[in-house]
């Protein structure tokens, strides 16, 4: 065998190690974004009256911390004063406009009002509608898992400044396992429940 050759064998030799050593030191694929929703339902049959004549205005949702952000929050209630954010699921919009922006769609529903409207519509409304979300999120319990919504809503006339209603609604509900795919259906329902309550609030003012 030539000397050529036996450079070439070398080689070959020493790029197929490399190739060898590289796929044994390459890291595993980066986990996929994966983007959710959360969606009030509005089950009954709209109003027949309207017992809040002329227009709401529903302005962002207010929240602090990593309730306002994208990424989804969970904790242990076993440590009950860490919460943590997941690193690949995240909400498709901010907490504070997403649950607005079902409010809004949710009272539209309802015909509780001549019109729902956000700030962005610019007119003169004859009610204002602020929230504070105070907790969203998955918690792992004891045995299994579950999700807590709280959300503080009031009503105001934006002339005057006179409130005219304000409560908090708070829901925990189980999770039917650990996905994050399961947290979110069970904070769904969640969210379906208190808007519900909060029209039925309203609908007596």
């Amino acid at each position: 065998m030539g000397i050529t050759m036996i450079r070439i064998l070398n080689l070959n030799l020493i790029f197929a190690s490399i190739g060898f050593l590289t796929a044994c030191g390459s890291a595993p694929p980066v986990p996929e974004d994966q983007y959710y929703r959360l969606q009030a339902i509005y089950a009954s049959e709209p109003l027949t009256t309207k017992p809040l004549a002329g227009t709401i205005e529903v302005d962002r949702f207010v929240a602090d911390g990593l309730t306002s952000e994208r990424a989804i929050v969970y904790s242990d209630i076993q440590k009950p004063n860490q919460v943590r954010a997941y690193h690949y699921d995240f909400w498709i919009k901010p907490p504070t406009v997403m649950l607005r922006d079902e409010l809004v769609s949710f009272l539209r529903k309802s015909k509780i009002s001549d019109a729902v409207v956000t700030p962005e519509m610019r007119v003169n409304a004859e009610y204002a509608l602020t929230g504070k979300i105070k907790h969203l999120e998955q918690v792992k319990m004891e045995s299994g898992y579950r999700t807590i919504l709280e959300v503080e809503l009031g009503l105001r006339h934006p002339n005057t400044g006179k409130l005219l209603f304000l409560d908090t609604y708070r829901l925990e509900n189980d999770a039917s396992g650990s996905s994050v795919g399961a947290a979110v259906k069970s904070l769904n329902t969640a969210l379906s429940i208190i808007y519900s309550e909060f029209l039925t609030s309203i609908s007596k003012l």
